[in-house]
C-alpha cells in the first residue's frame, strides 16, 4: 500500500491502524468517514508516529485522540 498517494482507502486504512494500535476504547467515535482529506499529510503523519512507537502512557494517547479529532471534517 502506497500511503503517499491520498486516497479514502488509505484513509481508511491509517485510520484503523491507530485505533487498533491504541486500543481506543470508544473506537467508534473515530471513524475514517469524518476525516477531512485536505488534512491527508497530518494523518499520515500521526499515522507514521503511533506505527513507530510500541507502547503510549494514557497522556500521549488522549493528546493523539485530541489531534485526530482536530483533523475531522467540521
Amino acid at each position: 500500500m502506497d500511503l503517499s498517494v491520498q486516497s479514502r482507502e488509505n484513509i481508511e486504512y491509517m485510520v484503523e491502524a491507530i485505533k487498533e494500535k491504541l486500543r481506543m476504547v470508544n473506537a467508534g467515535a473515530v471513524r475514517a468517514e469524518n476525516f477531512n482529506a485536505d488534512l491527508y499529510e497530518d494523518l499520515r503523519d500521526i499515522y507514521a508516529h503511533v506505527m513507530k512507537r510500541d507502547s503510549f502512557s494514557i497522556s500521549e494517547m488522549q493528546a493523539i485522540a485530541e489531534e485526530l479529532g482536530s483533523l475531522t471534517k467540521k
